[in-house]
This record gives structure tokens, C-alpha cells and sequence, in this order.
């Protein structure tokens, strides 16, 4: 079983977009936050699919450690 980290964002057009940043390009959408949960769980299946073992345990390193806002000057 492996566990990865998702960041969930609301779509402006309505329901939700996630990512899974320790997997890059893994990204899903759903009209619900039940929608999408089910989505990224069968994206994130999907995409270690792909992978040999030894890729999949260096992706399982990474880590989400905090998301920040930062200020800046357009």
C-alpha cells in the first residue's frame, strides 16, 4: 500500500482539480470532493502502474513538508 500526498484546488469553472506532486503529470478533476478523491486514487493506481518497483519507492521519499503564500509585485 502506498501513500502519497494530493493538493486540491477549486476549479474556477466549478468543482475540484488535484495534483500529486510527488508524481509529475499525475493530475485529475472531479465535480465533487468524493468525485475527485475516487478520480485521483485511480490516477495515482494508474500512473505505478507505469513503474518499476525501484522508480516507485524513490518517488515515495518525497513529501509534501507545507504549502506557503507569498507575496509578490505584479
Amino acid at each position: 500500500m502506498y501513500e502519497f500526498d494530493v493538493v486540491i484546488l477549486e476549479d474556477e469553472s466549478g468543482g475540484y482539480v488535484a495534483f500529486v506532486p510527488a508524481l509529475p503529470g499525475c493530475h485529475t478533476q472531479g465535480d465533487t470532493l468524493q468525485e475527485l478523491m475516487n478520480n485521483v486514487k485511480e490516477a495515482v493506481e494508474l500512473y505505478l502502474e507505469t513503474l518499476p518497483e525501484k522508480e516507485k519507492k524513490e518517488l515515495l521519499r518525497q513529501r509534501v513538508v507545507g504549502i506557503q503564500k507569498v507575496k509578490a509585485l505584479a
